[in-house]
């Protein structure tokens, strides 16, 4: 039961069709007992500097889940951001600070990651393949660094998007061996898609599904369907795989703690869930 008394989490971005937080976090409130709600808040790209401002006014917000397409622009926004942030160059998260000033985080990254080692792949040494540079591909790109692969293929429709998580990439990972230009799989221990394709049930595939090893481990972060075209795809060959919502599961623990509301396991919070397709 929404009251006077209950905190806000916005969770804003456009459009909201695809947003699967809420339907984790308030059952999981709700059973705890929390006297919170996260609500999707749809606002376009060229009106969101301007919300932004305005909806981190609100009295009883205690901060801000953030997506698409607003990660990058969310940086320039807040009054502080975390190194995490620095690395990955866009934010998810905003915490609303008792002297009202902002401050920035971002776990993306490390929710994908957290999920690819509990289903038992390795990555200490591993080939992987990026597909997207934007907000969220960045933020895998740099918890990947920091998990130990030896090699990271950045691919971007925009390549300077790419060059530049490259250069970012090696400022803090020197002996990181990163490429640009190719979205090729062929030889790669990890594939993950970090861009909206996917959304659509007639988008094409992010990858050649053909030039992917059954060995290859394909990760997605598309969460409009559980399983995208291209995971139905890599099944059919045989890969293990990981679905857009695992991330999710895997980072809400961290964000419950930057919020201020105790903690969670995934497998808690899966229970709890309502997800819907």
């Amino acid at each position: 039961m929404i009251s006077g008394r209950t905190t806000l989490i916005a969770h804003i971005g456009y459009p909201t069709e695809t947003f699967k937080s809420p339907m984790i976090y308030n059952p999981w409130f709700e059973q705890k007992d929390i006297d919170a709600v996260v609500v999707p808040m749809g606002v376009k790209a060229e009106d969101y500097a301007q919300s932004f401002e305005s909806i981190c006014r609100f009295t009883n917000l205690r901060g801000a889940l953030i997506t698409m397409p607003h990660k990058v622009t969310t940086v320039a926004l807040v009054d502080e951001v975390t190194p995490a942030v620095r690395i990955a160059g866009a934010c998810n998260a905003v915490l609303k600070r008792d002297d009202g000033t902002l401050l920035g985080d971002q776990f993306d990254g490390a929710g994908f990651v957290r999920g690819v080692l509990r289903k038992g792949r390795q990555l200490k040494g591993a080939r992987v393949l990026l597909s997207g540079a934007g907000g969220v591909g960045s933020a895998i790109a740099a918890s990947l660094a920091a998990a130990g692969v030896s090699e990271l293929a950045l691919y971007d429709t925009r390549a300077e998007s790419a060059e530049s998580l490259g250069r970012r990439l090696l400022e803090h990972y020197p002996a990181l061996v990163v490429s640009t230009g190719s979205n090729d799989p062929d030889g790669f221990d990890v594939v993950v898609n970090a861009t909206p394709v996917g959304m659509k049930e007639d988008d094409p595939l992010p990858f050649d599904v053909a030039r992917i090893a059954p060995s290859c481990f394909v990760g997605e972060v598309v969460m409009k369907s559980e399983y995208t075209p291209l995971l139905r795809a890599a099944l059919d060959k045989g890969c293990d795989v990981q679905v857009g919502t695992d991330m999710l599961f895997e980072m809400i623990p961290a964000y419950l703690e930057f919020f201020g509301f105790g903690t969670a396991t995934a497998e808690e919070l899966r229970r709890s869930a309502a997800i819907a397709y």
